[in-house]
């Protein structure tokens, strides 16, 4: 029998790799964790979600206390900001954070912590640090990085992108956003908040284009509303260092445009981090997109899986862990469990917030599904109003059954909000219990409880119903009727 140095070998400490360290080695699994950074994390808590929620956060308090009017409080002359200050808050948010994934918490739980930059020997061995080490099995969990932007003179550019944004020392007088995905809506309004001039460059025609457009349209509105400039169906065609900053050329409409902006942050999208794998000496597959896996997170070598961003599918970290789970107990308790994403929730955290499970209407036109869509407004949710944020809708799409499809939800703490349907879609809870269940009053959540009895009281107020109940208890009708 061939023997191993590990059991298990997980390339990158992320929060894929983090997840499979530790619940593997945690049942007994001898693990080799190697991360190529000075620090575990990845991503997400470095120069992702962490950071980028609690800029958002700061942005957004700043942002009321500029509008303590709209609450009937006294106008506040608010100082401009100090970004260091910010971005010492966001430090100290990460290293509070970064003990949970120490390398002393992972060594306490039985993990061997290595770090370097590792490639495949061959389909079982690994080399970093000019050292080779063998493992039954591997995982690959090397994450994504920003990519790149095919202008001209681009190579020339001093520009952002999530790795170096948190740390500025002063907040930019301006700021142009390239693109209009989640990263580059959340981060766009968080520093128009703090007091940038901030103009966003979106080669379609509205913001947040995976979704549907009634449902963007709302944070575009309210983009609009709070001063940031957007530059919808442009091309941009060069950028060039100048004593403003950088200049941008863009099309739009036919014609030639120039700006000029103090930094320049491009959030066009994400490359997976595979180029220095050597995925060729294991037989591993993939493409520009990531690393071909199958339902059970395997690659072309079985013995060989692969999780979160480095697979091209969904780039959240809790899709990473979600499967990490799965390759958890392929390779643990060799149970043949799969990846299901049909009810797989993704939230955009702008102001109004934008949250989303299952199908919205583009994918349910696109698999030629026949189906159907209920509205409730955030304008006639009590609580909503009394907080000053009535701006937004759930739309809930069902198919020709009036089973849910999806739900979308854009307003306030749409985040929290979609947690019931993902709850009640995974449990496959029928909308007669979702609208029958209790809601506290007033909360924002019982805009999910009115939408489910919005479908469900067409029937029961139908006059078909009436007139059962009129013939069986002899009702007399109407008491009133306006004129």
């Amino acid at each position: 029998m061939v023997s191993f140095d590990y059991d298990l070998g997980i390339i990158g400490g992320g929060a894929a790799g983090l997840t499979v360290a530790s619940g593997a080695s945690q049942l007994g699994v001898k693990t080799l964790l190697i991360e190529k950074e000075s620090k575990l994390g990845g991503d997400c808590l470095h120069y992702g979600c962490v950071p980028s929620k609690t800029l958002i956060k700061t942005a957004s308090v700043y942002h009321k206390m500029k509008n303590a009017e709209r609450y009937g409080l006294p106008k506040v002359d608010l100082p401009p900001i100090q970004f260091s200050k910010v971005a010492e808050r966001i430090q100290n948010v990460i290293e509070a954070i970064q003990i949970h994934d120490s390398v002393e918490r992972f060594c306490g739980l039985g993990v061997k912590v290595e770090f370097g930059n590792a490639y495949f020997v061959d389909e079982h061995t690994v080399e970093f640090n000019s050292k080779r080490v063998s493992a039954k099995f591997w995982v690959i969990a090397t994450g994504s990085e920003p990519a790149g932007l095919p202008l001209a003179g681009i190579e020339d550019v001093d520009y952002l992108t999530n790795k170096d944004l948190f740390s500025l020392n002063e907040l930019p007088k301006s700021m142009a956003v390239l693109g209009a995905g989640p990263i580059a809506c959340e981060m766009a309004q968080a520093f128009s908040r703090l007091g940038a001039e901030v103009i966003i460059l979106q080669r379609s025609g509205q913001i947040l284009s995976a979704e549907d457009e009634d449902m963007a349209i709302v944070v575009q509105d309210a983009f609009c509303e709070e001063g940031i400039d957007l530059k919808l169906n442009t091309q941009s065609t060069a950028v060039r260092k100048t004593s403003c900053g950088t200049e941008i050329v863009y099309e739009q409409g036919g014609e030639a445009h120039i700006i000029c902006t103090e930094k320049l942050l491009i959030a066009a999208g994400r490359k997976p981090s595979i180029e220095s794998l050597m995925l060729d000496n294991a037989g591993v597959k993939y493409d520009l997109r990531g690393i071909a896996v199958d339902n059970r997170m395997r690659t072309s070598c079985k013995h060989i899986f692969a999780a979160g961003d480095v697979i091209g599918q969904f780039k959240f970290t809790h899709a990473a862990g979600y499967e990490a789970s799965i390759i958890i107990s392929n390779i643990v308790f060799r149970l043949p469990r799969k990846a299901d994403y049909t009810w797989l929730p993704w939230c955009t955290y702008t102001e109004p917030e934008f949250a989303s499970v299952g199908m919205n209407e583009k994918r349910a036109k696109m698999a030629g599904i026949e189906y159907s869509v209920w509205i409730e407004e955030f304008s006639d949710n009590d609580r909503a109003r009394a907080e000053g944020a009535s701006e937004g809708r759930i739309k809930l799409v069902l198919d020709k059954k009036e089973k849910p499809l999806g739900v979308q939800i854009v307003g306030h703490h749409a985040g929290e909000l979609v947690a019931e349907w993902v709850a009640a879609l995974n449990a496959n809870t029928g909308l007669t219990t979702l609208a029958s269940a209790i809601h506290p009053y007033p909360t924002v959540s019982e805009i999910n409880k009115r939408v489910a009895g919005k479908v469900l009281s067409r029937k029961i107020f139908s006059d078909k119903v009436r007139k059962t109940l009129s013939f069986v208890f002899d009702y007399k009708g109407r008491a009133c009727t306006l004129d």
